[in-house]
């Protein structure tokens, strides 16, 4: 097979340009707001300005780009730089700035390529030619940075350059990468522990005496600490203040609208508790309406940001466990997992989280489906979940066919990709099935039977309860049986004798040469 990867990036690449003219969320005017602020505003200004409610919340290296952006922008709309010129959106800066995402995904290319390259998969083979269209074409990437509008194609093109390193074994790149990431986008310190259990048992413990581990140690820290220093050194004196923006602990449990994780499923059952058991159809904030900021627990206790940091890091430890004793020939794949169960663990259990971090888990895992068909399986499950859950952020009735659209289309690839990277793929279990074709009667609901009853005026929230909760179940299903599987446990025959068949399928690879 031909190497097909700049052609993928060529139809990506036209892909988001078609998308320029498409609806766009409030992401559009924060960033635009941030553009401003860097621009016109002094430096120590940056994380105290209030003239906008979308205040600057990302750490320093994303405010310096935002700076850097700007030094372009004003050549094109001086006028998006002015800082009280709130939710301007004049045509030229709405095509700066969806032309500055598809500019800043040429870093998310970069890593695709890289990570691609490390895992040893021939340019030619059907492997390279699957992952490169499962992460170039991405359908959440799409929905979330080229219509919704965000950059994160950039901060996982950064990830995915120290997954690489690592795997490369170049542990002091993969180091200084991943401190980057962080200071660009600290939701990535959900990842941090499987970099560091890593880089600490497979790079300082594996020096052969104590001074050289000690040296190595010194080495990682400094290639960890510098982007930091370069990163918050000018604000020294306004740590605290940079900080209260970047944790705000003072959010509620669950965003707006409720992402698929563990919460939506507590939050359900307490609304679903106070009604049987107590007969109330008021609980608190109206948790049924899906713009919830604090929800009020009335019969389940009340959760708080303690809770959910102890049972996060108390689901990281045992696959962190498992990568610190993982023998060395087979760390990169642990490794692999453990990044996306750390990054899961966080979305099922975090405090306020956001229903795009689950792309977080959802990239990573589009590495292991090329090289493992159970890795595979589970990621399927959670791809048809996880990307139908980004829908509530295209809500526009313009936006309907594009986004069943896209998203038919990117799981239809994904399904028959599967057959072709594994040719004795043995399918799902009905169970599983039945489940992925549920989510075809939320749609029927929301556009077809809501109308004929009358509930899309009673119940408008409705459709939103209905696809965080029932998106939850698939998170919470694929985060128990993956973390079991990654772990090594093995509950039916069935499983068992397809990880024994997984292993003699293993993809073409290029040969090592000395």
């Amino acid at each position: 097979m031909k190497d097909l990867f700049w052609h993928l990036v060529g139809i990506s690449t036209g892909l988001k340009i078609l998308l320029i003219p498409a609806y766009h969320s409030t992401d559009f005017e924060v960033h635009r707001n941030w553009l401003a602020i860097t621009h016109s505003l002094p430096m120590e200004e940056w994380y105290v300005d209030e003239t906008s409610e979308w205040t600057l919340d990302y750490p320093p290296f994303f405010a310096y780009f935002e700076w850097l952006m700007s030094q372009v922008a004003r050549f094109v709309d001086p006028q998006m730089l002015e800082v009280g010129n709130l939710n301007y959106e004049s045509k030229a800066t709405v095509y700066f700035q969806r032309c500055s995402v598809i500019l800043a995904d040429l870093v998310y290319v970069l890593g695709v390529r890289s990570c691609l390259s490390a895992l040893g998969l021939a340019r030619d083979s059907q492997q390279h030619f699957t992952g490169s269209m499962a992460l170039l074409l991405n359908v959440g990437l799409l929905f979330v940075d080229h219509i919704h509008f965000q950059y994160n194609g950039l901060l996982f093109g950064i990830l995915l350059l120290s997954i690489a390193a690592l795997v490369r074994q170049r542990f002091l790149w993969s180091a200084f990468a991943f401190a980057v990431l962080l200071n660009f986008k600290h939701i990535f310190l959900y990842l941090a522990p499987a970099f560091g259990v890593y880089l600490l048992r497979f790079y300082c413990l594996e020096q052969a005496t104590i001074g050289s581990q000690i040296g190595a140690f010194l080495k990682l820290l400094l290639a960890g600490l510098s982007p930091f220093v370069a990163s918050f050194g000018p604000f020294w004196h306004q740590i605290p203040q940079v900080l209260s923006r970047l944790f705000p602990f003072k959010r509620g449990l669950t965003h707006a609208y409720w992402a698929p994780n563990f919460w939506a499923l507590y939050n359900s059952a307490d609304k679903v508790a106070s009604s049987v058991l107590r007969g109330r159809r008021d609980v608190g904030s109206g948790s049924a309406s899906g713009l919830v900021q604090e929800v009020r627990h009335v019969v389940l206790p009340s959760i708080t940001p303690a809770i959910t940091f102890a049972l996060t890091v108390l689901f990281m430890l045992p696959i962190l466990l498992k990568l610190f004793r993982s023998p060395k020939n087979q760390s990169p794949l642990v490794f692999l997992r453990a990044v996306i169960l750390c990054g899961c663990s966080s979305f099922v259990f975090g405090w306020h989280v956001h229903e795009k971090a689950i792309l977080m888990v959802l990239i990573p895992l589009g590495l292991l489906t090329l090289v493992n068909r159970e890795d595979a399986r589970f990621a399927y499950i959670l791809g048809i979940a996880g990307y139908f859950s980004l829908f509530p952020l295209l809500f526009d009735p313009d936006l309907f066919i594009p986004r069943y659209s896209l998203y038919m289309s990117y799981v239809a690839m994904l399904y028959g990709q599967l057959y072709r990277v594994f040719p004795g793929f043995r399918g799902f279990h009905v169970l599983e099935w039945i489940y992925m074709l549920g989510f075809l009667v939320i749609p029927l609901y929301e556009h077809v039977l809501a109308h004929l009853l009358g509930w899309h005026q009673r119940l408008p929230f409705l459709p939103l309860l209905l696809t965080s909760v029932y998106a939850a179940f698939g998170v919470v299903y694929f985060f128990g049986g993956y973390y079991l599987y990654a772990l090594g446990y093995i509950w039916s025959p069935k499983l068992a004798k397809l990880a024994h068949s997984s292993s003699s399928s293993a993809p073409k690879r290029k040969r090592k040469t000395k």
